[in-house]
């Protein structure tokens, strides 16, 4: 799976959310301001389908896109890149940097504790 640039990931998290969508429906549910324009979020969302995240419904000259990635497929494969890559693929250095450097609050540890507990039955 190819890795996407934060633009393309942005209009993928929309498509995600909105399950299929035309550029225009893309543009409205973009918090920026201003708007970027049509032919921008177009061309990304070309790159995206020629990636292997999109395809479309053609309906005349205007296209109706949705994902045939998951967002879950997705986000597996860019944890375990950034798993690999930052934590030497250790859960005990993700866990450290955790609760080192995320100011964990003891609820959200004590709920890694029982994850853990559960895990190792």
């Amino acid at each position: 799976m190819e890795e996407l640039t934060k633009a393309e990931e942005r209009i993928m998290q929309v498509i995600w959310d909105l399950k299929k969508a035309f550029v225009k429906d893309i543009i409205a549910e973009l918090d920026d301001n201003p708007k970027p324009p049509y032919n921008t979020v177009s061309s990304i969302v070309r790159i995206l389908e020629k990636k292997g995240y999109l395809s479309y419904t053609a309906y005349g000259k205007t296209y109706e896109y949705y994902p045939i990635i998951s967002k879950e497929e997705y986000a597996k494969t860019s944890f375990n890149k950034l798993f690999s890559g930052y934590f030497d693929s250790s859960p005990v250095n993700l866990l450290s940097f955790m609760v080192k450097d995320q100011k964990l609050n003891e609820s959200d540890i004590a709920e890694l504790r029982k994850l853990i507990d559960q895990n190792s039955k």
